[in-house]
């Protein structure tokens, strides 16, 4: 008769990573709330609209980025960021360019106007951060970065998910 031999992580229980899954479905659904970047660009002063709101934020933060990059990174489809990026270029706060490592892809980066215009936004961010912390002790946010940092990293290399061992 076969056995069955699984595969057992001694560091994480399977408890746990439906407790960190559900926070992160927490997190992610409430970052995505349309209300909320409303309420960061009011609270930051400016005018922009909605859907240019996160790409201005990720070509600051990520730029030059390729428009296929920052797609897939958004969650929306190549031509609805390319509309949206030459949007942000007609305002002024980000050109397009052909990469210079690879002239088949497109670029974006910010421009000294959306620069400023990120700026309040980080600005409002961080009143609204320092909000969520008040009650947190400088401990507990480092952990908290450092992990994050940790698991972002863990993440983004993509780990392959060990095969089943059956014997």
């Amino acid at each position: 008769m076969p056995s069955r031999t699984n595969v057992k992580n001694t560091h994480i229980e399977s408890r746990q990573i439906r407790e960190l899954h559900g926070a992160l479905i927490d997190i992610v659904s409430l970052m995505n709330r349309p209300q909320r970047d409303e309420d960061l660009v009011r609270e930051a002063g400016i005018s922009l609209d909605r859907a240019l709101f996160p790409l201005l934020v990720g070509i600051e933060r990520l730029g030059p980025v390729g428009i296929v990059e920052l797609a897939e990174r958004a969650g929306r489809d190549y031509t609805t960021v390319s509309r949206q990026v030459a949007k942000l270029e007609s305002l002024g706060l980000a050109e397009r360019r052909q990469s210079a490592a690879d002239r088949r892809v497109n670029e974006a980066m910010v421009t000294p106007k959306g620069k400023a215009m990120t700026d309040k936004i980080d600005t409002a961010r961080e009143r609204n951060v320092r909000a969520i912390f008040e009650t947190w002790d400088a401990r507990e946010v480092d952990e908290l970065v450092r992990l994050m940092r940790k698991f972002a990293d863990a993440v983004r290399e993509e780990p392959t998910i060990p095969p089943r061992l059956e014997e």
